[in-house]
């Protein structure tokens, strides 16, 4: 196991120097670090390619091997409530610091921004009965096929619940997809193997096109939001996971560090999904629990996005030189609620849904857009480990409030006890009576030589 591990920590301290290399990179050969953002790309695309099979497996492993329906119900409506919640309170917190801040005054609008803007805003609007028709695939099929996470989540619910139906008759068919799921992690193991190279190419790409002048320029709204990000991450979901859980946000974040490092080189919280949904498992929240917190969480716990979108409102429209008066505020942070829930956890997604938002709330600012063009890949950054750090505390409260997990087994993780397993991504503490629980063929063996055979 050692070994192991000691592999897996090389990986990470390679994409630290990759991370640091796409920079220096950047700097020095603008031109060429532009050319190499398909690294970046292809390494999302690869990860990105594995999430629908992994939430699959996850969903109907966890439902299926639930006897009671009505409990799968009680977790994914609590889980709803809490988003809606958490969500109003960092759309607030964005408008509170957005008003004392005041980003914006001083920057001029000029031509080739407004149209950058425009650009922004073309087909980025939905309305709500497209968002919800949108979340029924055209085929079982297509939902895998478009990478779709709610059209996933949709079918691998209705597969969970057919299997439950079905009693001891679907038990071979979980056992079937336990084993799918251990060859999805594997395959992801192998992928993860490749982060450097796609490190490299993401940074190197996203400072050679914007350089130091759009840094400086915007710093004020840039520095504002990360501070912003980490006060709603330590004091107010802190405070939550202190409270509810009695658990403490570092350790927390600590046993995430390496799925925040991943974020942070490729901008995409997506990245990291299908490791949440592991080490959440591994750290003794139950598989429905998790089936259900995680996927649905990145749909609609959007924390980061939520901050991003009313501080950037706040942002364009003091560049405009047309401040958002008390009234419109409140009614921009309503709209904003419905608004974010149908941003995906991809780089770009926050940017395109500010757009569509104010072109439906306020069409005059849509051009302003253009301003945060050049420095939304560095605030993606911060959305996206806002949202992953909203998801992972998620998980957690809503396992505690359904007693859905296993506190003696959080404890000695989180102390270091039982290391993840970084090979395999797949956790061998379920249950024996789990029929969705696949043994590992170490302990068959060891079974079978306990049995002399």
């Amino acid at each position: 196991m050692a070994a192991r591990r000691d592999r897996t920590h090389y990986l990470y301290l390679a994409v630290i120097g990759a991370v640091l290399l796409g920079i220096g990179v950047g700097f020095l050969a603008p031109g060429v670090a532009v050319e190499l953002k398909p690294l970046g790309t292809g390494f999302v695309n690869l990860i990105k390619m594995m999430i629908s099979p992994i939430i699959f497996c996850t969903i109907v492993l966890g439902v299926g091997s639930v006897r009671k329906a009505a409990k799968v119900g009680a977790v994914g409506g609590l889980a709803l409530g809490y988003f809606m919640v958490m969500s109003t309170v960092a759309l607030a917190i964005g408008l509170v610091v957005g008003n004392l801040l005041e980003p914006g005054s001083g920057l001029h609008l000029t031509k080739e921004l407004a149209e950058a803007g425009a650009r922004q805003a073309e087909g980025a609007s939905e309305g709500t009965a497209d968002f919800v028709l949108g979340i029924i695939p055209t085929t079982l099929v297509s939902a895998f096929t478009e990478g779709e996470v709610l059209q996933t989540l949709l079918v691998a619910l209705l597969a969970g619940f057919a299997l439950q139906a079905m009693g001891p008759a679907g038990e071979p068919v979980l056992r079937g997809i336990g084993h799918i799921q251990r060859l999805v992690f594997r395959i992801l193991s192998m992928i993860m193997w490749a982060a450097p190279v796609g490190a490299f190419g993401a940074i190197a790409a996203v400072v050679g096109a914007t350089g130091l002048d759009a840094l400086k320029s915007l710093a004020v709204i840039m520095i504002g939001f990360y501070l912003t990000c980490a006060l709603f991450v330590f004091v107010v979901l802190g405070a939550l996971l202190r409270l509810v859980a009695g658990i403490h946000i570092w350790s927390l974040l600590r046993y995430l560090g390496r799925e925040f490092l991943l974020i942070l080189s490729t901008s995409s919280s997506e990245s990291a999904l299908p490791r949440l949904i592991a080490k959440m498992e591994h750290l003794g929240v139950s598989k429905p629990v998790v089936g259900i917190t995680v996927p649905t969480g990145y749909s609609f716990n959007l924390d980061g996005t939520a901050i991003y979108l009313t501080m950037a409102s706040l942002f364009v429209a003091e560049a405009m030189g047309d401040p958002l008066s008390v009234g419109e505020q409140i009614s921009l942070l309503v709209f904003m609620i419905i608004a974010s829930k149908g941003a995906a956890g991809v780089t770009g997604a926050g940017l395109a849904t500010l757009a569509g938002g104010l072109q439906s709330h306020r069409p005059d600012l849509v051009d302003g857009v253009g301003l945060i063009v050049g420095i939304d890949r560095f605030m993606s950054e911060a959305r996206a480990l806002t949202n992953f750090a909203g998801n992972a505390v998620a998980t957690v409260l809503v396992g505690t409030w359904t007693k859905e997990i296993d506190r003696t087994r959080v404890t000695e993780v989180l102390a270091g006890k039982f290391p993840f397993d970084e090979k395999t991504f797949v956790d061998d503490h379920a249950p024996a009576d789990d029929p969705a629980a696949v043994p590992d063929q170490r302990d068959q063996g060891e079974e079978r030589a306990r049995a002399g055979v």
